[in-house]
């Protein structure tokens, strides 16, 4: 079977055609960039550009990141401030004429871990964090998803959330070094386990592009594991939120 999937990015808009026996991508992926300022609008016309690419007809699931519920918008985020509220998937059918299923990014991307990746019939509390321009998490026990566990948001000092600490985009804006890095990730999944006490943390985004040199630096206690699905999580779990709308 195969079902298309969206990743909605802070850069990029990717999609592909996934096939979800294997949980691969049956074609390459294409990629438009998130149009600046990331209006409803223009958002919507660079979705109906990728979906035009491939020729795309059927249902689609989208990764979206921020809180997402039943379709609709909840909070700003990384957003542009008129996202708000915004009827996520009725915006993108009007422009675009296929149905749509909206989820929270990071629960897209740990959908595909948890059945392709780290996370396959692991049981009790696994949290999937995706470092990137903020910080995505998909919180699931024994293997079903809670959905929007925005641990990114995470008081840090200052009233600031702990992603405007410790995510990727903060590492490049302030060119930290892995071991700067690696402390500030340290805070991060020691907080994480004092929430949730998860049995597993699996990794991904730009930390797992660079896991076999910034694993030893870490010092938390939380077990870790690097993601499996790397990039293309974000587009197979959004096609696997599909499943059932064709």
């Amino acid at each position: 079977m195969q079902l298309f999937g969206i990743d909605v990015g802070g850069s990029g808009i990717k999609g592909a055609p996934v096939d979800l026996a294997t949980g691969e991508l049956a074609a390459e992926r294409f990629r438009v960039p998130t149009p600046r300022p990331a209006t409803p609008d223009a958002m919507a016309k660079a979705v109906k550009e990728l979906l035009d690419h491939f020729q795309w007809k059927g249902p689609v699931g989208v990764g979206f990141p921020t809180i997402v519920a039943k379709g609709k918008c909840k909070s700003q985020s990384n957003l542009h401030k008129d996202w708000v509220n915004v009827q996520i998937d009725e915006l993108f059918k009007k422009t675009c004429g296929n149905d749509f299923k909206v989820i929270n990014d990071a629960d897209a991307a740990g959908l595909a871990e948890m059945e392709y990746g780290a996370g396959k019939d692991v049981p009790g509390l696994v949290v999937t964090v995706t470092l990137g321009t903020g910080i995505g998490s998909g919180v699931f026990h024994d293997g079903k998803l809670i959905p929007n566990f925005e641990l990114g948001h995470l008081r840090y000092k200052k009233h600031k959330p702990v992603e405007k600490y410790a995510a990727d985009s903060i590492r490049k804006s302030k060119k930290l070094s892995l071991v700067e890095w690696a402390e500030r990730l340290d805070y991060f999944f020691d907080y994480v386990g004092r929430i949730c006490s998860p049995d597993l943390v699996i990794v991904g985004g730009g930390a797992s592009k660079k896991w076999a040199e910034l694993y030893p630096l870490l010092n938390t206690d939380v077990n870790l594991k690097v993601a499996e699905t790397r990039n293309e999580a974000g587009i197979i779990g959004a096609a696997m939120a599909s499943k059932g709308m064709q």
